[in-house]
């Protein structure tokens, strides 16, 4: 659905406390009642941008990968080695789901909860973006700057698991930034793949 500027902030309000809920309650623990009247409008309003909870919760997630995948797409596309741009690659993906994490653990968390065809869409945005990232990994193979001991299908796979596993330590008031871990984490993969080391 296209949303006008205007309509922005009452939309924002939905998903702000959707968030807020499910982080609290659970997604199953949260009714729509309660997300209209801690958003302050009425559900009218809450279905006139929204066709379900479901889809309150495909959208906390949605939007976060469709960002990350305009940031991924600029940095694949854009000026460096391959080595630069999977570095900054894999750095940005953890900057941007730390400074996310409540979404992605609120989705994570209850993705098995969405109707099957949302759960097949969401995969499917996933897969791409893994993809994409995995391109970046062929490239440099091809090119001899990594070592292809490893496929990179298995390299993708091993650096997300990572990722994905952030919301279960990583906290914005300790000791490191969303950007150090995400250096160390870049670090990590690229000396791995140039020793070929990982496995």
């Amino acid at each position: 659905m296209l949303v006008g500027v205007k309509d922005e902030p009452v939309r924002q309000r939905l998903l702000g406390e959707a968030t807020r809920l499910f982080a609290e309650r659970g997604f199953e623990g949260t009714s729509v009642q309660e997300i209209v009247l801690a958003a302050g409008v009425t559900k009218g309003a809450m279905y006139h941008y929204f066709d379900s909870k479901d889809d309150l919760l495909h959208e906390i997630y949605g939007r976060v990968l469709r960002m990350q995948m305009e940031r991924l797409t600029s940095i694949a596309d854009g000026p460096g080695t391959v080595a630069e741009r999977l570095h900054a690659a894999a750095a940005d993906v953890v900057e941007t789901s730390t400074a996310n994490l409540d979404d992605t653990k609120i989705f994570f968390r209850s993705m098995h909860l969405l109707a099957p065809e949302t759960q097949k869409n969401v995969r499917a945005d996933r897969r791409r973006y893994h993809e994409r990232f995995r391109d970046l990994v062929a490239e440099g193979q091809r090119e001899g700057v990594f070592s292809d001991r490893v496929p990179a299908e298995i390299v993708v796979d091993f650096f997300f698991g990572s990722v994905h596993h952030l919301g279960t330590w990583y906290h914005a008031d300790g000791p490191l930034t969303g950007a150090q871990v995400g250096k160390h984490f870049a670090d990590l993969l690229l000396t791995s793949l140039r020793s070929g080391e990982i496995g």
